[in-house]
């Protein structure tokens, strides 16, 4: 059976998720920005090969560890994940997008990312 978290597991959780999130996106950036390069002009200043394979395995190890501990991965440009629980009784995913500050949103299982509503 998948975990079920509470509002307050998937909050205390949240402060070590976005500074994961933070390696996410500063290795995304790196990962584009190397790969435009090394495709338009040949080489980049951020490195090669080698350092494109890092950045990709390190996304790999923080999206690997966070679906290990039941969290759902939904995207990761933005970074977007999913905590599922329970809210009065009905299935939900707690909703949590790069950028926001705080776990605020949730919206019912069935219903994904344009059902998001904020938390009561």
């Amino acid at each position: 059976m998948d975990r079920i978290f509470t509002l307050d597991e998937a909050r205390s959780l949240l402060p070590g998720i976005m500074e994961e999130a933070r390696e996410v996106i500063a290795a995304r950036a790196d990962l584009t920005e190397i790969a435009f390069d090394r495709e338009t002009r040949g080489a980049s200043e951020l490195g090669g090969i080698p350092e494109l394979k890092a950045h990709e395995a390190r996304i790999q190890e923080i999206l690997g560890a966070w679906t290990e501990r039941g969290i759902e991965v939904k995207g990761l440009a933005p970074v977007l994940i999913d905590f599922p629980a329970e809210l009065q009784g009905q299935s939900v995913r707690l909703c949590w997008i790069e950028g926001e500050p705080a776990l605020g949103w949730y919206h019912r299982t069935e219903l994904g990312f344009a059902g998001r509503r904020r938390l009561p």
